[in-house]
């Protein structure tokens, strides 16, 4: 598995100096709307490009889910590719934001990568192996549940996501903590997750490319990974819920009485 997690590691260093060779020239790039509030640039489209040829010279036959071009070829073994997430972000000069690359073998995640190319912290994974930032090993919070905890989450922005039915949930889960942030890169959330800077994560309607490498992250760190009801439904949802195990459990039994509003968070309000 490490020659193929030298292969993650390779194309995610290679995507982020695209990313950083642009960090100050933003007016140059063309950007698209994708759908309101979804933004798609140059550097987006350069990052998954250079991934793709780094995987590609490596395994040509393995396929590849990609943000922006989409689904590439049929293997059991499929690379998963977010190459800027936390696009806003980036555009605005934000410094957060990461590239996500995560392998699969029939539909098992194998290992993951999240590297931010500003701060050039490198988060890594291989199931069984652990989870290292930076090479060195790295374990979810001991916090001991939602008292005094730091939580971080997405606030829907797209028109098909009902806000006042996540803002119940958002009520439900702060009132113990310490304090819930909204930084705007799912990936690196999770990463933060697994390294204990976060002691919990939550946000709904994320795309596998999101989540699939930092959810192992967190696995690996000892952290454990579901759907807002605790169970595994996240990988179909992309309701995602991750916390060290203890802020786990309370989180799930904080958003217990809310399942009505939960079911609603991706639903246009009426």
């Amino acid at each position: 598995m490490q020659p193929l997690l030298n292969i993650a590691i390779a194309a995610a260093r290679a995507a982020g100096h695209i990313i950083i060779r642009y960090i100050n020239k933003v007016d140059s790039l063309s950007v698209d709307t994708k759908r309101r509030n979804d933004f798609v640039s140059d550097v987006d489209r350069m990052a998954e490009r250079e991934i793709i040829n780094v995987i590609r010279r490596a395994h040509p036959r393995h396929a590849i889910l990609a943000e922006e071009s989409g689904a590439h070829g049929d293997d059991d073994y499929r690379w998963i590719i977010d190459p800027l997430d936390g696009t806003t972000n980036f555009l605005h000069g934000f410094p957060h934001y990461a590239v996500s690359i995560s392998l699969e073998h029939k539909h098992i995640p194998q290992l993951g990568v999240v590297y931010d190319p500003f701060k050039e912290e490198l988060f890594t994974a291989f199931r069984g192996a652990g989870a290292t930032l930076d090479s060195r090993r790295i374990r979810v919070s001991h916090s001991q549940g939602l008292s005094g905890a730091l939580l971080g989450t997405g606030i829907p922005y797209r028109p098909d996501q009902n806000l006042d039915a996540y803002l119940a949930t958002l009520k439900a889960l702060l009132p113990d903590t310490a304090g819930v942030r909204r930084a705007g890169s799912a990936a690196l959330d999770l990463a933060y997750v697994a390294c204990g800077r976060l002691d919990g994560f939550w946000e709904f309607g994320l795309k596998p490319w999101d989540f699939a490498a930092g959810a192992l992250l967190v696995q690996e760190a000892g952290g454990m990974v579901g759907d807002m009801l605790g169970g595994q439904d996240f990988v179909k949802t992309g309701n995602v819920l991750a916390a060290n195990p203890k802020a786990f459990k309370e989180m799930v039994r904080a958003l217990q009485p809310h399942l009505a509003d939960v079911a609603k968070v991706n639903q246009s309000p009426a």
